[in-house]
């Protein structure tokens, strides 16, 4: 076994391999950029190395660098965790030539699998099914959008060398393909510096499932079952699970082997994933899937698998790359049930745009029983723009699915993160959906069902909660003073406490009376055991419940200007780089209309008209860099323009 160990990547997967490693004895390197000089994954391990500034082409993806780094510490092996160099074949071919182990398969594997369109080419040849689409060479748009007019919409416009989502467009009509088209290209080559596409046949309520494969360098090649991952949204995955709800042995038994058999076909080696689009408009079926494509590492949904295996799969890398084998297929059993619900900085109400920051409150599930966090980040940390705003992956496992639920419920409720937006309410409102717990799932779940999971507007048992906070902390101040007391005493009548807030330049009213409450003239009855925490005497209050913060700002002499100021002025949402401006000074515009688009993240964000009105005017253009908070442009109504 090796000694020592450089762990190529940063955040939750490389502490993640870190914990492994340190279990078998073995030494630990990270590597490191300016901006996580004081991350936990530097902190943890046993040696730390700088690789440069902040951007991940300056640090994280200089292989160089790394290389160098792996020499200077005497690592024997580099594992790349997932993203960054984790699926480059040339890294893995300089790695050999150092003499150093990539812990993952071959270079030739790699880049068999690495391109959508040769890896289709090669499983069609193996015997593997494969979605109807076109494959080809020829990228001269028109050509591509004959293949696609020839396919039938809906179809799938998919970078070569995509993943996580980026590079892909779902394109329902003729019309809407060459511009998509634009959009995915621009968009693979800012990800992938490669803007090559293929296109592909659109599945009807599909379902997205996946087969954890393992192989070793004797040519053994073993499967770990089956995650469903097919709750996405925008193509990404938010919550997967193991075992797939539905599946049947027959089916496991014929996915499973095409899965080994693909694997087989590019002499695989160590951890991969073969992923298949599955037709989920009734029972899944044996003739029923379809390849879409193999991720040649570890896949950040792995902890279900482990949770239902009983497997720690960076060991079982580790030991494979070691030189060792993989297990015995009868020797693999599959038990219970794990949900891994993938925790984001980001905020739902604002089209999912990435939330940066400071971490002043962070509280993890930790404690929960039967819950299982990962995590890259720790409290008073930030969340850069730079990379991936994962925060955690928060994993449940259960007896049975329903148990499963249950306990990723309560870890999302027992979890606080402060002022940082992210996504835990919509968490909780997927795993409460209906069709969610009753295993009805697919691909489109999320974006059929957008406005029910992400309501809109107060949250009326947040405000309520916030008002009972409010009072509980003055009742406290007031001490045995009954003068003081805030308890809404009325001589021969019902004891009533009136509260306000504001919440976004929206008034709220609160009236408290016993157990119950009205916001806004809505009654709502008070839960117990809420978890509220006062920000400031002065301020306000945030409420955590449910998975999600919501603040409640005490009343501001100003806020009606803001509101006026709200209504007409776009804001950037987040750093990042203006890719398009579709406006100019003067321009008649309609709500919801595209002003601009920003690309931060490597991902694209339109920005729409808040309302109707006329361009006033434009703070930015094409090309410039921008700021969270940056005015970019004004509207006004069109008696404003005029005069």
């Amino acid at each position: 076994m090796f000694k020592t160990l450089l762990i190529a990547n940063r955040g939750e997967i490389a502490r993640r391999v870190m914990r492994t490693a340190k279990r078998m004895g073995i030494k630990t390197v990270a590597v490191y950029s300016e901006a996580d000089a004081d991350a936990p994954h530097v902190k943890e391990a046993d040696e730390a190395v700088l690789l440069g500034p902040a951007p991940s082409a300056e640090s994280y993806l200089r292989a160089d660098k790394i290389l160098e780094a792996a020499k200077q510490a005497g690592a024997e092996a580099i594992h790349p965790g997932y993203g960054f160099l984790s699926e480059n074949a040339d890294f893995a071919r300089a790695c050999a030539a150092a003499g150093i182990k990539f812990v993952g398969p071959s270079a030739e594997s790699i880049e068999a699998m690495g391109l959508k369109d040769r890896a289709k080419k090669l499983m069609e040849e193996a015997g593997v099914p494969v979605t109807p689409g076109y494959h080809g060479e020829n990228q001269d748009p028109a050509h591509l959008k004959n293949a696609a007019d020839a396919i039938g919409y809906p179809v799938l416009i998919k970078a070569v060398a995509g993943g996580g989502g980026k590079g892909m467009r779902k394109v329902e009509a003729e019309g809407d393909f060459l511009d998509a088209l634009d959009s995915c290209k621009r968009e693979a080559k800012s990800s992938f510096a490669n803007d090559e596409v293929l296109i592909e046949k659109f599945i009807e309520n599909p379902r997205h499932i996946e087969v954890q494969v393992f192989g070793d360098s004797r040519g053994r090649v073993i499967h770990l079952f089956e995650r469903d991952c097919s709750l996405q949204r925008r193509h990404q995955k938010v919550i997967e699970e193991a075992p797939a709800p539905g599946m049947t042995p027959n089916v496991r038994a014929a996915m499973c082997s095409a899965a080994v058999q693909a694997a087989k076909a590019v002499n695989y080696e160590g951890a991969g994933t073969i992923e298949f689009i599955v037709d989920g408009s009734g029972a899944l079926r044996e003739d029923g899937f379809y390849f879409m494509e193999m991720n040649t590492r570890l896949q950040v949904e792995h902890p279900v698998t482990e949770m239902v295996t009983g497997l720690d799969l960076v060991e079982l890398q580790l030991k494979v790359a070691a030189g060792g084998s993989v297990p015995e297929q009868d020797q693999i059993s599959l038990n219970g049930h794990a949900i891994e619900a993938r925790l984001y900085a980001e905020d739902p109400a604002n089209g999912f745009l990435p939330s940066i920051g400071k971490l002043a409150v962070l509280d993890l599930p930790y404690a929960v029983k039967g819950v299982r966090v990962d995590s890259g980040v720790e409290p008073g940390g930030e969340v850069s723009l730079h990379y991936d705003p994962m925060i955690a992956k928060v994993i449940s496992s259960g007896e049975n699915r329903d148990h499963a639920i249950s306990l990723s419920l309560a870890a999302l409720d027992a979890t606080r993160v402060y002022p940082v937006k992210t996504n835990g309410g919509f968490l909780a409102a997927c795993l409460n959906d209906l069709d969610f717990q009753s295993g009805n799932v697919s691909t489109g779940l999320i974006g059929e069902k957008l406005d029910s999971l992400i309501p809109a507007g107060v949250q009326k048992e947040d405000a309520a909660l916030a008002a009972a906070s409010v009072i509980a902390k003055a009742k406290s101040a007031a001490g045995r003073d009954p003068w003081g007391m805030p308890d809404g005493f009325r001589t021969n009548r019902p004891a009533r406490v009136d509260v306000r807030f504001e919440v976004e330049n929206q008034a709220v009213s609160v009236n408290l009376s016993g157990p119950s409450a009205q916001v806004d003239g809505e009654a709502v009855d008070l839960p117990s055991g809420y978890r509220a925490k006062i920000i400031g005497d002065t301020d306000g209050v945030v409420v955590f419940n449910h998975g999600r913060a919501s603040r409640f700002d005490f009343p501001r002499p100003d806020a009606a200007a803001d509101a006026a100021e709200a209504g007409g002025l776009v804001k950037a949402p987040m750093p990042g780089k203006v890719l398009s401006l579709n406006v100019a000074e003067g321009d008649a515009v309609v709500k919801g209309q595209k002003l601009l688009v920003l690309e931060a993240m490597k991902m694209e964000h339109a920005l729409a008209a808040p309302r109707d009105g006329v361009i006033a005017s434009v703070s930015i253009a094409a090309g410039d860099q921008v700021g969270e908070g940056d005015a970019l442009v004004t509207l006004a109504d069109e008696e404003e323009a005029a005069a």
